[in-house]
């Protein structure tokens, strides 16, 4: 599994993919204007990170309602999305992960899932949701089912045919949703369960609710638990929830591809395409953002240190002063990490880009630039992690000071497990590559 996402060389993805194109004359490259660049960068640098999470969600609430980034950005605008993401990386090493996954999941899991699976009516309320700055939560992942599971659901939604209404059932304690990032203080949710309608279950599908009444209040059968303080990203809430019996009416399930029709039966819309599958495509959005925060928190993190051992003079025979950048062992460092960087750089960029223009064609992925985008998620964390490690250990206590950005070190923990376990993606890459073998 390791090789598949370690030993390929990079340069050998990138030419497949490049190869397979949407389709004649589609290939796009959205120019973002400097003006809306330096908007959005300043943005950014307002961020606080050193905030609890209600202020927080204050600040992302904020940035939606100036509408410096639209819900439908993911569609009409993806390198302006991935572009919003690589902005906001850039402070990694500042503000940690906290607001970056607040951020990503309220644009790509909430909106985008929205997005990618709603129809006109559920559309155009993103419109609405985007003045008013609501929040959402992405509700997957489960206590017995999480990043290692390989995206297992068992929370139940059953249609109640008689009265026309879902009926949202957390059937023990290993199925309520789990770690749910902005779930304390969300204002609606995206929730994945498992329909069954009359004697059929037919999988797991979304479903948009509302979180909170008018007053505020988690709306009745909902329950939901603070998952506790962090050693990072503590501006981030992170909550467990369960549903008791909780009624969502028909218009709450995203419908794009499936609906309840007049009879009560559940009817798929368009063949060959099943709900669920269409819910992973937000991974495959994820996993390049993802792997683009790692690399602006590496980034930033070696050019924080460099800056540090360019000044930091060494004691050597002779009375000279070298600056601790010249250690052949820190020297050899950079110039290695410069190099990785611009290798990956160029990798997963070309992801983006192949990514972009499917999405902006309303296309899927298909198998190759799938197999791309997860080796991009796998190297770039992984990568970023070893060099991030090899760094602290050259460049002694300066790794423990505030503000040196190994405090957020973490950061990088948070990526390893973001939109799929790194280790479940390589065991799936090396299963899809078997499958092949004659």
């Amino acid at each position: 599994a390791r090789a598949t996402a370690q030993a390929i060389p990079l340069v050998n993805i990138a030419v497949r993919v490049r190869r397979r194109r949407v389709g004649p004359g589609t290939a796009r490259r959205l120019i973002v204007s400097s003006v809306w660049v330096d908007d959005f960068k300043a943005r950014c640098e307002a961020i606080k990170g050193d905030v609890g999470y209600e202020e927080s969600a204050l600040q992302l609430r904020e940035l939606i309602k100036s509408g410096a980034l639209r819900f439908t950005a993911l569609r009409d605008e993806p390198e302006k999305f991935f572009l919003a993401h690589r902005l906001l990386g850039m402070r990694a090493t500042e503000l940690g992960p906290g607001f970056g996954i607040r951020f990503t999941v309220q644009f790509n899991l909430f909106a985008g899932t929205v997005l990618g699976l709603g129809g006109p009516e559920q559309l155009a309320a993103l419109e609405e949701w985007q003045e008013k700055g609501v929040l959402g939560c992405f509700a997957l992942t489960e206590k017995l089912a999480g990043v290692n599971s390989g995206l297992v659901v068992n929370t139940q939604a059953t249609f109640d045919r008689d009265r026309r209404v879902f009926v949202l059932t957390t059937p023990d304690a290993g199925a309520e949703k789990n770690w749910i990032s902005q779930g304390w203080v969300a204002d609606k949710a995206v929730v994945v369960a498992n329909l069954t309608v009359g004697d059929d279950a037919v999988g797991p599908h979304a479903f948009i609710m509302d979180f909170r009444n008018g007053d505020g209040e988690v709306v009745p059968g909902v329950r939901l638990t603070d998952m506790g303080r962090k050693t990072i990203g503590n501006d981030l809430d992170n909550a467990a929830i369960a549903f008791d019996g909780v009624e969502l009416p028909e218009s709450a399930l995203l419908n794009r591809y499936c609906e309840i029709d007049a009879s009560g039966a559940y009817r798929q819309k368009v063949d060959g395409i099943r709900a669920f599958d269409m819910i992973g495509q937000r991974l495959f959005s994820g996993r390049v953002a993802v792997a683009q925060a790692a690399l602006e928190y590496r980034r930033g993190l070696f050019a924080k240190t460099r800056a540090y051992s360019d000044e930091k003079a060494c004691w050597a025979p002779k009375g000279g002063r070298p600056p601790l950048s010249t250690i052949p062992q820190l020297r050899a460092l950079y110039e290695e990490e410069a190099a990785r960087g611009a290798e990956l750089d160029a990798f997963v960029g070309q992801c983006e880009r192949e990514l972009s223009e499917r999405l902006a064609a309303d296309a899927l992925p298909d198998a190759a630039l799938i197999e791309a985008i997860a080796v991009a998620k796998v190297r770039a964390v992984d990568e970023s992690i070893d060099l991030a490690f090899r760094l602290k250990q050259e460049v002694g206590s300066y790794a423990l000071m505030a503000g040196s950005g190994f405090e957020q070190a973490d950061f990088l923990q948070c990526c390893k497990f973001a939109e799929g376990d790194s280790r479940v993606l390589m065991l799936k890459m090396a299963r899809d590559r078997l499958r092949r073998v004659p």
